[in-house]
Order: structure tokens, then C-alpha cells, then sequence
């Protein structure tokens, strides 16, 4: 009796409780065009880029066309005087610019190529090894990678430290002979590290490359995950040689990852800052400023010229946009050419 009421109820089609879900309200719609949707869901995204980037760029700009001093950020400022191109004829003119050019550029030219060939020859180390030692040695050097510049730059002068630093120890412990053929001297005691702007770029680099391979090595791993084994495989059957494997498999193949890195590097070794001031002692050795220090030193020494500053910080800017554009574009074409 039960099954014949229902049957009855339902009035003896089968399909009466799909049916009865076909009748639910269709989802609500935004009532925005398709094309449109992708573009609303950004918005939110670019205020918070044009807040955050775009409008302190936007005033660093309009800052280097003016002469912005003490009178202009104090209580109750007077109007800033409008210079024009003023401020950066006076920078191209200065001495101290084409000094800081060739520091920033051959400390980041140095820098980088370190950083990437340190950085993926360890992610192929950490390729080979098992998956439990592979963690291990990952994190150990990603706190490498994780520690604040400042502190990073502290430790390395302190053991770079004329007096009492680990490095000038450890070189006065080799054998004079040894010493003398490779460095042309035995006594390193008392040795000034970070005095000669030679020197002080010879720390900064060890510093940066320090702080900065771990997060190549890890990128590297990860895109070595991704190469099917099947092709290494293959590879060992035909004899290749690890050197012919890497440039004929491993190369091609990460090379987007190699561009994003390469594009990253320039950038944060363009705009170190932080351990060249702590290694340089300040901003006392004009010799050894790059573009981001004598910026600085401009727009903060007393008496202050922001203005200056903005300008050089506008300089360093471009120089990085023009980099990366020029490169970037060259990735797109190569890929390009691929498809």
C-alpha cells in the first residue's frame, strides 16, 4: 500500500522529482557583461597597488621638480620652489653620480651572476639527495634567506671586524708560504676590511650572495620537481654527460623560472641598500656610495634636498624599468618564437 500511494503521488512518472528540481530559481546574476567581470574582480587589487606604489611614486616625481627642504616639511611648510629639470642637470654634472653608477651597476652585475650560479647548483645538490635530508638542508638555509638585512650586515662586519673578526683570524692561521702565494701577504692582523670601497663591495657581495642564493636554490628545486624523470632517463640510456643533460634538458626546460629569477635579482641587488650602510659605517665614505646610499645621504643629510634625493631615486628608478622592460620584452619574443 505504501509503494502504491507513492506511486499515485508522484503520478507514476519516475521523473517527477527531477522534474520538481528543475524548477528551482536559476543563481543570481550581477547583471554585468561577461568581458566585464574579470576586470571588476582587479579593481580591488589596483587601488591597492595605486594606494601603496603608484601615489608615493607619483610624489617622489613630482618632489624631484622642486627644492624640498627643512622649510617645506616642518610645521606651518612654505610653498616648494619649482626647479624644472634642475635637479637632475645637477646630478648628471656631479662626479659623485657617475661613482655611484659604476658601483650599483658592477656590484649588481657581479651580484646576480654569483647569486644564480650558487643558487642553482645547490637546487640540483638538493635534486639528488633523499627527501628527508633535502628538507633538512632547506630549511637550514632558507633562515639565510629569512634573516633581516640589518642583522645580516651586522654579523658580516662583525666577521669581516679589523680587530677582532673571525675572517682576518682564519687567514692568520695558514702557513706563511700558503699565504704568501695566494694573497701576497702572511699577516693579516689588524687588516681594514671596511675602509677602501674595493673591500667593503667585496664584503657587501659575500653578504647579498649569502642572503640571497637560498631562495634561487629553492626555486630551482622546485622547478627541477617538475621535469618528468622519464627524460633523465633517457638521457643516462644515450651516455649523456651531466654537463650535456643539464644544457640539453635541465636548461630549456626551467628557463622561465631562470628569467623570473634573473629579472627579481636585478632588482634587489640594484636597490641594496640597507647592509651597504651598515658595512660602510654610514654615509661617511662617498666613495663607496652606490645610487640608493647617496640618495639617502642627499634627502636626510643636513642640510636636507629631498628634491635631490627624489631626483636620484627617480634616476635609479628608470634605469631598473628600462632593465627589466628590454629583458622582459626579449623573454616574450623567445616564447614567442617557440610557439
Amino acid at each position: 500500500m505504501a509503494q502504491t500511494s507513492t506511486v499515485a503521488r508522484d503520478g507514476g512518472n519516475p521523473s517527477a522529482p527531477a522534474r520538481r528540481r528543475s524548477h528551482q530559481p536559476p543563481p543570481r546574476r550581477s547583471g554585468l557583461p561577461t568581458w566585464v567581470v574579470p576586470y571588476v574582480l582587479l579593481v580591488p587589487g589596483l587601488l591597492v597597488i595605486a594606494i601603496l606604489l603608484l601615489y608615493p611614486l607619483y610624489q617622489m616625481v613630482d618632489m624631484s621638480f622642486h627644492k624640498v627642504g627643512l622649510r617645506q616639511i616642518r610645521p606651518n611648510p612654505q610653498p616648494a620652489e619649482f626647479l624644472g629639470a634642475q635637479n637632475y642637470s645637477d646630478v648628471l654634472a656631479s662626479d659623485l653620480f657617475w661613482t655611484s653608477l659604476r658601483n650599483t651597476v658592477v656590484f649588481a652585475v657581479v651580484t646576480v651572476a654569483l647569486t644564480l650560479i650558487l643558487g642553482t647548483l645547490v637546487g640540483l645538490l638538493l635534486n639528488k639527495l633523499g627527501r628527508k635530508m633535502s628538507t633538512f638542508l632547506v630549511v637550514g638555509i632558507m633562515a639565510a634567506w629569512a634573516t633581516p638585512p640589518t642583522a645580516t650586515a651586522i654579523i658580516w662586519k662583525w666577521l669581516f671586524d679589523s680587530d677582532a673578526g673571525v675572517v682576518n683570524w682564519s687567514l692568520n692561521l695558514l702557513p706563511d708560504g700558503l699565504s704568501n702565494l695566494i694573497f701576497g701577504r702572511s699577516d693579516w692582523s689588524g687588516q681594514p676590511w671596511l675602509n677602501a670601497p674595493s673591500t667593503i663591495y667585496v664584503v657587501l657581495v659575500i653578504a647579498v650572495v649569502w642572503a640571497s642564493f637560498p631562495f634561487i636554490a629553492v626555486s630551482v628545486l622546485a622547478g627541477l620537481k617538475s621535469i618528468p624523470s622519464e627524460l633523465y632517463e633517457a638521457a643516462r640510456v644515450d651516455g649523456s654527460s651531466a654537463a650535456v643533460t643539464f644544457r640539453k634538458i635541465t636548461f630549456p626546460l626551467l628557463k622561465p623560472v631562470f628569467s623570473v629569477l634573473l629579472v627579481l635579482s636585478i632588482i634587489w641587488d640594484f636597490k641594496v641598500f640597507t647592509q651597504l650602510y651598515v658595512l660602510a659605517g654610514g654615509t661617511t665614505n662617498r666613495e663607496a656610495f652606490n645610487l640608493s646610499l647617496w640618495a639617502y645621504t642627499e634627502a636626510f643629510s643636513a642640510p636636507p634636498k629631498m628634491g635631490f634625493g627624489a631626483a636620484i631615486a627617480v634616476i635609479l628608478t628608470v634605469i631598473m624599468l628600462v632593465i627589466t622592460a628590454v629583458y622582459v620584452r626579449q623573454i616574450v619574443r623567445t616564447e614567442a618564437d617557440v610557439r
